[in-house]
């Protein structure tokens, strides 16, 4: 078997249009809601009316607004029959549009004035069928299968990529980058055999470890044996050993065994696989303004650590990551290729790390 070698580097935008290219969305499948948790919708999720009709909000006395208006401590009003009494839920009463506290009557007597709608619930006032309660290409967090579920939405349809992280040697970065998958909505499969998995089944393949040019380095022709190498050398440091490619339809990106190249590699190429996916929109960063220069290689995208201080995000590492930067960092913002850095006091946008 030949050695690997990279020829030149491909540009981010090169590489992020050829992973466009190779990521289709999933089929989506249909779940009960409370096993929805974490996933991205393929659908829009639409319920209501909710309530279908008005519900008390609190425990009380059922009127009409317009018969106690005047009721007063001193000047109770007299009702012509027993008001009803109503739990918390329960659907109110005909010609009623008021609940009352439970002090507030003595026998048909009313002390207390009121309002229309005093605690009560109108119909549809939680979900109408204009306005669904999540989005397709969202994903669904635990308020949100709750909210879903009180709503009486009973299932949902789902964009659930099944996919396979590959640990070549690189266990530490395998299962951060397992973790970063999961979060993205992913159904994750942890293995250690590259060239199994690529002969498996899945909807994305991704390895880490093998890239480079040793003499054990052997995951970019394991690849090109069972399927294509698109791409080896990525235009983004850290980084730049990754590879992409595919089997059959089947995505697979090679990440570099080093933790910051493959969390690099993962978070910029990864995530937009994943997001093709799924159908998942990319999510806005956390705005923060530099308080010290970023200084960037023209033709090369980098992503850099940062800490948030009382004076902005703080660059901690450029190329190689140490540990301590990494572990120091709220987060990682990306200097593109085309700049040479960001000045004190630019705006960004900083992404988590998994």
């Amino acid at each position: 078997m030949s050695a690997q070698r990279i020829s030149s580097l491909t540009p981010l935008a090169d590489v992020l249009a050829r992973v466009a290219a190779l990521a289709r969305l999933v089929a989506p499948r249909e779940v009960e809601v409370q096993d929805a948790e974490g996933r991205v919708l393929a659908h829009d999720v639409i319920a209501g009316p909710c309530p279908a009709t008005a519900v008390a909000l609190t425990d009380g006395w059922t009127v009409r607004a317009e018969e106690v208006a005047d009721a007063g401590p001193y000047a109770p009003t007299l009702l012509s029959a027993a008001p009803t009494w109503v739990d918390a839920g329960a659907p109110m009463p005909p010609n009623t549009d008021a609940v009352l506290p439970p002090d507030a009557v003595t026998a048909a007597e009313v002390h207390t004035a009121t309002t229309p709608g005093d605690g009560v619930l109108a119909a549809g006032a939680d979900a109408t069928p204009d306005l669904p309660l999540r989005r397709a290409g969202e994903r669904l967090r635990a308020a949100d299968v709750a909210a879903l579920r009180a709503a009486g939405v009973s299932h949902v349809g789902l964009r659930e990529p099944r996919v396979r992280v590959v640990s070549v040697g690189a266990d530490a970065a395998a299962l951060a980058v397992a973790r970063g998958v999961a979060a993205h909505g992913a159904n994750v499969t942890f293995v250690r055999a590259l060239e199994r998995a690529l002969a498996e089944e899945a909807d994305l393949t991704i390895a880490i470890g093998g890239t480079g040019a040793g003499k054990t380095d052997t995951s970019v022709n394991l690849l090109a044996r069972a399927g294509s190498v698109d791409i080896h050398g990525f235009g983004l440091s850290p980084g730049e050993t990754s590879a992409l490619g595919h089997v059959g339809a089947q995505p697979v990106l090679l990440l570099p065994a080093r933790l910051d190249g493959a969390l690099s590699g993962f978070l910029v190429v990864g995530g937009a696989l994943l997001r093709g996916l799924t159908g998942a929109p990319i999510s806005p960063g956390m705005p923060v303004t530099l308080a010290r220069k970023i200084a960037s290689t023209v033709g090369l995208a980098e992503v850099v650590p940062v800490r948030v201080t009382e004076d902005g995000a703080e660059p901690l590492a450029s190329g190689h990551w140490p540990m301590q930067a990494l572990t120091r960092a709220d987060g990682w913002v990306l200097a593109p290729a085309e700049s040479e850095g960001f000045a004190a006091g630019a705006a960004l946008e900083m992404w988590p790390f998994p």
